[in-house]
């Protein structure tokens, strides 16, 4: 009998495609990453969103483990190069959610741009404030997108009718990669920062983007850049990102994803400092939603199927 463990939650697509196959599937979106280390050695495949790491240790222990499929992106919680040297495929849904990610990008940016978050709040205590409340078009302006595959290309297509000039770099594409997109212009990292009104990151967490966004960065970027990220928390660091919207260097932003995304396990020194971002009028934030839509749920649960059939074989 062959097990799979699920350890969120998932489209049912993808449990009935797994039955299909002849697995049988232990839905369990609640298991903390503990007790999925203490049964994962009866199990030959396993199903994760983000909070299982699939580290070294995790892989000697799952002794029977033929798969692992990651709903989404993010593929810095598993081992691969290990999982290859044990025989353990691993697949992930990119494709699932590029659209999702895309889309909240653009209307992140456009509520920021347009107010729309704090007007919302006054509208509805009868608070009519127009000239306030004026706001900035996009039209005109200059977007350079950091890190160009599944969603980041997928964000410059949301941006072909937008009438900005949209730049991208990708360190690790070869020229080229945005040739299909003639309104896209491939630059270097340092044309992004001296050009762009406004940058988007679209980048896995590594060792090498991990604070990526720093003083440094910023320093180097247009005074009052607008910074959009919905890609890895930790490619940001936090601390410099809120002084530098506190004294104009950033002149707005649009996180969805943060360093620390428990909040019941923030330090003091985490509390305070998310306490001043909270307190910013020139912020739209987001609880990592972007991606996390119905379509992307069933999106992803499919091309998950496909992947898992054909490493089975």
């Amino acid at each position: 009998m062959k097990r799979v463990l699920i350890t969120d939650d998932c489209h049912p697509l993808l449990t009935e495609g797994l039955a299909k196959m002849g697995f049988v599937c232990d839905f369990m979106p609640d298991i903390t990453l503990d007790d999925t280390r203490r049964i994962i050695p009866g199990y030959e495949g396993l199903i994760i969103n983000s909070k299982i790491i699939v580290d070294r240790a995790f892989l000697d222990a799952a002794v029977r483990l033929r798969f692992v499929g990651r709903l989404g992106s993010g593929m810095e919680i598993v081992d691969r190069p290990y999982a290859a040297e044990r025989g353990v495929a691993v697949v992930s849904s990119p494709e699932g959610n590029r659209n999702a990610v895309a889309e909240q990008a653009l209307g992140m940016l456009l509520a920021l741009a347009n107010n729309l978050i704090r007007v919302d709040r006054e509208v509805r205590r009868n608070d009519w404030r127009r000239e306030a409340n004026r706001g900035w078009e996009l039209r005109g302006k200059t977007i350079g997108i950091v890190g160009f595959g599944h969603t980041g290309g997928q964000f410059a297509r949301k941006l072909a009718g937008m009438e900005m000039t949209v730049l991208a770099y990708d360190k690790y594409k070869p020229a080229g990669y945005a040739a299909a997109m003639e309104w896209v212009q491939e630059t270097t990292m340092g044309d992004i920062q001296t050009r762009s009104d406004i940058v988007s990151l679209h980048l896995p967490l590594t060792a090498e983007t991990r604070h990526l966004v720093d003083n440094k960065f910023i320093d180097r970027c247009k005074r009052g850049f607008v910074l959009i990220n919905t890609s890895r928390g930790g490619c940001v660091r936090t601390e410099d990102v809120v002084a530098a919207l506190e004294d104009g260097r950033i002149g707005g932003a649009c996180l969805d994803v943060f360093e620390n995304e428990k909040t019941a396990t923030f330090s003091e020194a985490e509390r305070q400092l998310y306490a001043r971002l909270h307190t910013l009028e020139n912020v739209v934030l987001t609880p990592h939603i972007a991606g996390w839509t119905h379509e992307s749920k069933r999106m992803m649960a499919e091309l998950l199927l496909e992947k898992i059939a054909a490493a089975e074989g």
